[in-house]
């Protein structure tokens, strides 16, 4: 359960740092799976990053139930989201997003709202819960936020490389009032934050991986006035947290192994978040 000063930490600075939300088995179990998981690599592809880089992800709509599932449909997750929704909330993406070492790119400067508005979300009554499944540090690439910039509304974004990013002049003028920080997370970390908070992360030149799991969530009275790729609201099954690590463990113990993700990946194709955006 969370504190009132903690939604009040959130409602003011656009994002809430929850430390060790998962321990360090469940962590590992995620960590194994995700980079063990022959699917996920085959659903990956990549967004070039306006640097010269490419940043390389998987994308599901709907959890499933493997351990993908099992953490976005949990409780310790899910509770925080209603909490900061202020409404029931349900699971409008996931995502894998594999920064590897040397070679991960960049995230420009963006909200999560400047994608998700063109989906037929009137409201930005969205957050995002950020797994770091690796150590995040400033060396490999961690997420940086404006805090407090979700006040400033939602800015325009064009298109930078295949990335939308948030207009720059605008964020220039914002970070020269408002606090740049830099999120170093430990495994096991979750961070939630706003769907209009200005974010973004440097490419990764360590020799260490920067993997993180992001669960997106949109509140039940905000679901899209159109169909879009994601998905409109979907009652979200939600499961124990002891069941984290009893689906996690299941692969592991079978003889034959069971499929890691037990979920369905979106083709690339089909998302069109950023596709009507003008180019930069």
């Amino acid at each position: 359960m969370l504190t009132a000063g903690q939604i009040r930490q959130y409602d003011t600075s656009g994002f809430l740092l929850i430390k060790n939300l998962f321990d360090q088995e469940e962590i590992e179990l995620l960590q194994r799976t995700a980079k063990e998981d022959k699917e996920l690599d085959q659903h990956s592809f990549g967004r070039e990053d306006g640097e010269g880089g490419t940043v390389r992800l998987s994308l599901w709509n709907h959890p499933g139930h493997g351990i993908y599932g099992a953490f976005a449909r949990c409780n310790r997750i899910t509770a925080v989201a209603e909490a900061l929704l202020r409404d029931e909330p349900y699971h409008y993406h996931s995502k894998m997003i594999m920064k590897d070492a040397q070679i991960g790119g960049a995230w420009t400067w963006h909200q999560d709202y400047g994608y998700w508005y063109r989906n037929g979300v009137l409201k930005p009554d969205l957050l995002s819960a950020f797994i770091a499944v690796d150590p995040c540090t400033q060396e490999n690439g961690c997420l940086q936020v404006i805090e407090g910039s979700h006040h400033c509304g939602r800015i325009e974004h064009v298109l930078t490389g295949d990335q939308a990013g948030a207009d720059t002049e605008r964020v220039q003028a914002i970070v020269q009032r408002m606090p740049h920080l830099h999120m170093e997370m430990n495994s096991g970390d979750v961070l939630f934050f706003h769907a209009n908070l200005l974010h973004r992360s440097d490419q990764n030149r360590s020799n260490l991986p920067r993997w993180s799991m992001i669960c997106c969530y949109n509140a039940k009275e905000n679901t899209p006035y159109f169909e879009s790729h994601h998905p409109s609201y979907t009652p979200l099954q939600k499961i124990d947290d002891s069941q984290v690590k009893i689906i996690g463990k299941q692969r592991f113990d079978s003889p034959t192994g069971q499929p890691a993700s037990n979920t369905s990946f979106l083709d690339p194709s089909r998302d069109n978040s950023a596709k009507t955006l003008p180019e930069s």
